[in-house]
């Protein structure tokens, strides 16, 4: 009986969001184009061949959220600049501490950024990423240290978030953010 109620639990409650409209998808498409190329710009011809870097893969799942979830919580401006930036400070810490158990390190980076994100409002499900990519990141990554909770989590989510700010508020039936605090 227990168990019949547990695996109901994963029927769902609801069915699935409409479309949204072609005018929609377009924005979000304008949106993630301008602001990874952005952080890409600054990476690929700002930043290259220095020991800098500005795009992580987290940056992608941002983009959806900020141009194409602009009314998640999880989109909004704490959440993003807080989400990025605690999250890489755990997820370097992490491995400086951990490092020589990846496994350990890994999992303990993205377990903790989650915990301290829902701790300070921050929950961002990219941040999660950030995290991990400071355990399991390329040399270049782990050379920075906490200097990557700078350059590029903070800094490239604040590139994205000027994008989102700008291009979200062009179409009269958006409108970006919808709080900061």
């Amino acid at each position: 009986m227990m168990g019949a109620r547990y695996f109901a639990k994963m029927k769902g409650t609801t069915t699935s969001p409409p479309r949204v409209s072609l005018s929609e998808v377009a924005w979000s498409w304008i949106g993630a184009f301008l602001g990874i190329a952005a952080v890409a710009a600054i990476n690929f011809n700002l930043l290259n061949g220095t020991d800098m870097v500005m795009v992580i893969g987290s940056f992608g799942a941002s983009a959806v959220l900020l141009y194409g979830a602009i009314k998640s919580p999880l989109a909004q401006p704490r959440n993003l600049m807080g989400g990025h930036f605690f999250s890489a400070i755990i997820g370097v810490l992490c491995y400086k501490v951990l490092g020589s158990e990846m496994w350990l390190a890994s999992a303990t980076a993205v377990a903790t950024a989650i915990a301290f994100m829902h701790i300070t409002k921050t929950l961002h499900p990219p941040g999660g990423a950030t995290a991990l990519i400071a355990v399991i990141g390329s040399e270049k990554i782990h050379a920075l240290g906490y200097l990557y909770s700078i350059v590029p989590a903070a800094l490239g989510a604040a590139i994205m978030l000027l994008v989102a700010l700008l291009v979200n508020n062009i179409p009269r039936t958006r409108r970006y953010p919808e709080f900061w605090g």
